[in-house]
């Protein structure tokens, strides 16, 4: 069964002269409106329309019942002139149904919580697959679980549990490279840069993705939120930074890691919004790209980096079992990196992903017994401030903007001069007046 519509448009059928309602589903981002059938709507008791004393009492009373009985049902009551129809998108688009808001805000916590219980669970079990077992071949792996995630998707796909949605090819492809490409530049950057600088290279990754979103987006960051963002980097650099050793080779790695993963996560958000795809859609038809360049280089990147050969690895029962329950809990890293992105913003993804670096240095000395300062301590504590903060922010400038648009669209009601809901009687009255 379908989900009910975001919004809910009054209009008038011309056909058969009677007051009928349009469910329309509103993208505020891209301004698209896509109509579905009309669903007539009751016609208010006699008894309320006998005690009007003029037409416009009438049609006062039909606007009054219409409402009571949307919002019944969780649903707006939008108006809109038919002269103001061409501009509906722009009009309504931040009017949802009661409730969705809500709805909304429960999938964007549920997509959160996903991609930090999932990266922390890969996370502990790569260290164990890697540290423990003598498994180093990092890109290989990756490469694995791009494509058991794309298998576990397309399964998916002949089970119905989604829909598959054309995406332009040489998009899909070149998306699909840049991201694998990033992959490999981090690992690259963590080869051959000592793990202080590859964390400084993690860092920045914030300042650059609000930079390249400011001059070519012209997206507008305000002070509070660039202050708290300052405050998380500074809380995560002292838990998580220690030595610094610069050398050109990995210089020039880090660079072009920093710059393919700011322009890969930013077009992953900005695919899904002006194409009209689904996260799964995306990483459905994007992932055997990135999966077949990580196949390819993995394994001499990683013969680069340990001097070992993957294929000449001895695979024991434990590593297998362990690189199996790597590759799926790979299918909920993979999907909620997508769902986070496309739900909020490059940027905040970013900001969970430090998040998931101080679990991961909390969970790593609860149960890896890993060595544990003061200075990591004071690190995470002030990085859950800069967290909270950002978090504060966000969500009272997403309020604040939301506030504007419904008043803003108050005042487009008031200015128009031809409400939709009104009778075919009334008009033809009105028209026998003039």
């Amino acid at each position: 069964m379908k989900e009910l519509p975001l919004l809910i448009i009054a209009v008038k059928d011309k056909t058969n002269k009677q007051t009928m309602l349009a469910p329309t589903i509103c993208y505020s981002s891209i301004h698209q409106i896509n109509s579905t059938p009309y669903i007539p709507l009751p016609p208010p008791p006699p008894s309320l329309l006998s005690s009007a004393t003029s037409s416009d009492h009438r049609q006062s009373i039909r606007r009054h019942y219409f409402k009571i009985f949307l919002e019944e049902k969780g649903l707006f009551f939008v108006e809109v002139s038919s002269e103001g129809l061409s501009l509906a998108p722009l009009r309504i688009a931040f009017v949802h149904k009661m409730g969705e808001m809500s709805g909304f805000q429960l999938g964007v916590i549920g997509a959160l919580f996903l991609s930090v219980a999932s990266s922390v669970s890969i996370v502990i079990c790569n260290k164990a697959l890697m540290s423990n077992l003598g498994f180093p071949f990092a890109t290989t792996l990756t490469s694995w679980h791009l494509m058991v995630t794309y298998c576990s998707l397309h399964v998916a796909l002949r089970l119905n549990f989604f829909e598959n949605k054309a995406i332009d090819m040489k998009t899909v492809i070149l998306f699909g490279i840049l991201n694998g490409v990033s992959i490999g530049f981090l690992n690259l950057s963590l080869g051959f840069n000592s793990i202080g600088f590859y964390q400084m290279t993690k860092l920045a990754i914030i300042p650059f993705t609000v930079l390249l979103e400011t001059l070519f987006l012209k997206k507008q960051f305000s002070q509070n939120i660039k202050l708290s963002l300052s405050v998380l980097l500074l809380g995560v650099g002292i838990a998580s930074v220690t030595d610094l050793q610069l050398n050109f080779v990995g210089t020039i790695l880090s660079l072009l890691a920093i710059i393919t993963t700011c322009v890969g996560q930013i077009l992953t958000n900005t695919i899904q919004k002006r194409l009209n795809v689904t996260s799964t859609q995306l990483l459905y038809q994007s992932a055997p790209f990135q999966a077949a360049v990580l196949f390819v280089s993995g394994p001499f990147l990683d013969q680069c980096l340990t001097k070992q050969n993957v294929f000449a690895y001895k695979y024991s029962p434990v590593v297998l079992g362990f690189i199996v329950l790597s590759c799926l809990i790979a299918v909920f890293v993979n999907f909620s990196t997508f769902l986070v992105i496309g739900k909020t913003s490059p940027v905040t993804y970013q900001v969970l992903g430090h998040l998931k670096t101080c679990l991961v240095l909390a969970f790593g000395y609860t149960l890896l017994h890993d060595p544990f300062t003061t200075r990591n301590i004071i690190g995470i504590l002030i990085a859950i401030v800069g967290m909270g903060l950002y978090s504060y922010f966000c969500t009272n400038e997403t309020k604040r903007k939301q506030d504007g648009h419904i008043s803003s669209l108050s005042q487009i009601k008031e200015r128009d001069s031809t409400p939709l809901l009104v009778s075919h009687q009334d008009k033809e009255s009105k028209d026998s007046v003039v």
